[in-house]
């Protein structure tokens, strides 16, 4: 037992938490958002966001790609999506202006290559199951 810090005791956990509270979060210090659903009508598999990432690393030493299922509900309306984020962290960045200007055209250009192959290899209409 571990008494918690008002005096009510508490079993130790031996499983990780389901749910829990993140109060730090580095920011990427670039961020690339692919709107992946909205052109393929479908989410993007684990193999194509492997892919993306590989041809990402062309660019960047090491990169961080997520895909995820956005829901943005408010009491007036409700919207769903499917996108890509592609994180880059600030010490991988060049600091000369026309640099990085570059590196983002050249990530731009790498992942709408990359949203074009995947939707012409394997499309869904928006409106089908």
């Amino acid at each position: 037992m571990i008494f918690h810090r008002y005096g009510h005791a508490r079993s130790v956990q031996t499983e990780p938490p389901i749910a829990f509270v993140s109060r730090s979060h580095e920011i990427p210090g670039l961020e690339l958002r692919i709107n992946f659903g909205m052109f393929a009508g479908r989410e993007a598999t684990a193999a194509e966001i492997d892919e993306l990432g590989q041809m990402i690393l062309a660019a960047a030493p090491s990169v961080s790609v997520v895909s995820e299922n956005r829901h943005e509900i408010s009491h007036e309306s409700e919207a769903a999506l499917h996108q890509a984020r592609v994180e880059l962290s600030t010490e991988n960045l060049p600091s000369e202006h026309e640099l990085l200007d570059d590196l983002e055209q050249r990530l731009v250009s790498t992942a709408e290559h990359w949203a074009r192959e995947c939707i012409a290899e394997r499309h869904t209409e928006v409106g089908e199951p």
